[in-house]
């Protein structure tokens, strides 16, 4: 190129630039959006679980598009800008919960907005934005003031990871560090079982459920056998602690001495072949197995189970369980209806009478146990604990099989039949139903023996 031709070269090169710069346009509008999104990260306005839909509107105006699903339980929406994607969820069932943030990806990579982290709330506004299935756990409340929400509170579950504020910003006498100690005893004169040496020793349970967190403090030494080999490269779930710690654990269990073996299955497909293969698996186990290991014991925390792939062979496996002496105690309505219980706070949990009728029973209910207002074994960590407000059916499946071991210590030749048939007799009769009764439940176990002596 000469001399000459430079000016215009020069002139078609920023006649090029223009044209460039005005086919890019939109990317120098997302660019803008895309700071806009990591600006609001770093300050906190767009963070997990306490950003709402119109938050990010707000500060990025309009979306490209939305879209709505399902995902389980479930309710989930999508809000999509160029190269920019947030995801909200809420549950469902859920009356009261609005739509939350739980995932952040820009330009194709999710970005960290405290999934990992402690969950502070920033002001009172905050508070109605937590879910009534986790509630107060791992949350830091310093920053909120809480004397006028004692109704709140008495709905949503904590655990020991929860921040409070000064017992000048919470209710008159709320005391969560005494609820949790409190909320550890079995209830219904259990603890006196075990005073007496009825422990479950010499028995064996066994829990088909989800995966566990197995070296949890409450229960890791009474875990003798762990199967996960449908779950390998899954974590633990939430599911599995609480059910741990009712069967077998050393505070919170109803049979604290005796083992346990845990078979984790994809409880969340509709198929019955893990627990299938789960009870075949025990039925060769004891064969082997030395006395005081003996599975005795099965708890199931499912229903449901006619809805399910291979229905059929699971009651029949299900039958011969019983055949080899085996109480299997699940979540089946169409087996037997038991519903559960919360316990009155600051009253006597060994009262039946300190007891109301939980959310998950029946009208037509032959038992409830307790549930709620309870503490239970926690799956984020080794040793945190959950003060459980209404717990479900789920937990009260194992409270039974506790009881169930502790029948088989004091009489091994019991039937699964009779175990039965014995809890729902001896239930105490309250305004809350027909409440399980443990000591007069074992009493009447011991009552067969001599009989059969």
């Amino acid at each position: 190129m000469n001399v000459k031709q430079q000016p215009v070269r020069i002139l078609f090169l920023l006649l090029s630039c223009v044209q460039i710069g005005l086919s890019v346009k939109p990317q120098i509008g997302d660019f803008g959006l895309t700071t806009k999104v990591l600006k609001a990260v770093e300050s906190g306005n767009i963070t997990y679980k306490l950003t709402e839909p119109q938050d990010v509107k707000r500060i990025l105006g309009a979306a490209q598009r939305e879209n709505r699903q399902r995902d389980g339980g479930m309710d989930i929406l999508e809000i999509v800008y160029p190269d920019i994607q947030f995801t909200f969820g809420k549950y469902r069932s859920d009356t009261n919960a609005v739509f939350t943030l739980s995932r952040l990806v820009v330009n194709g990579k999710e970005m960290d907005i405290g999934q990992k982290r402690k969950l502070a709330l920033r002001n009172n506004r905050d508070l109605k934005k937590l879910n009534r299935f986790t509630g107060f756990q791992n949350v830091s409340l310093k920053k909120i003031d809480l004397r006028k929400e004692a109704a709140l509170i008495a709905t949503l579950s904590f655990d020991s990871h929860t921040e409070w504020p000064g017992a000048d910003c919470l209710p008159a006498g709320f005391n969560p560090r005494r609820l949790l100690e409190d909320g550890k005893n079995p209830g219904l004169g259990v603890r006196s079982l075990h005073e007496q040496g009825i422990t479950g020793r010499g028995v064996g349970i066994a829990v088909i459920d989800q995966p566990l967190l197995t070296d949890h403090e409450e229960y890791a030494a009474r875990l003798v056998r762990y199967d996960a080999t449908e779950m390998a490269g899954f974590p633990p779930q939430m599911h599995g602690s609480p059910i741990a710690s009712i069967a077998v654990g050393k505070s919170i269990g109803v049979a604290p001495e005796a083992t346990l073996s845990w078979f984790a299955v994809p409880m969340w497909q509709k198929d019955n072949t893990g627990y299938i293969r789960a009870l075949r698996i025990i039925f060769d186990l004891n064969k082997h197995l030395p006395k005081d290991e003996t599975i005795r014991v099965v708890s199931i925390s499912d229903g449901r189970f006619a809805r399910k792939k291979r229905y059929e062979e699971w009651q029949n496996v299900l039958n011969e369980a019983r055949e080899r002496g085996i109480f299997v105690v699940t979540c089946d309505t169409s087996d037997w209806r038991f519903g559960t219980l919360t316990r009155m706070e600051d009253a006597n949990s060994d009262n039946p009478e300190s007891y109301r009728v939980g959310k998950y029973s029946f009208p037509d209910d032959v038992l409830r146990v307790p549930t709620g207002n309870k503490t239970l074994a926690g799956h984020t960590g080794t040793n945190v604990y959950v003060y459980e407000r209404e717990g479900g059916r789920s937990w009260a499946a194992p409270y039974l099989a506790g009881l169930a071991a502790l029948a088989f210590q004091v009489n091994p030749q019991i039937t699964a039949e009779e175990i039965k048939a014995l809890l729902i007799k001896t239930a105490t009769s309250t305004t809350a139903g027909a409440v399980v009764n443990p000591t007069a439940f074992i009493n009447s176990v011991k009552g067969i023996s001599k009989e059969k002596e």
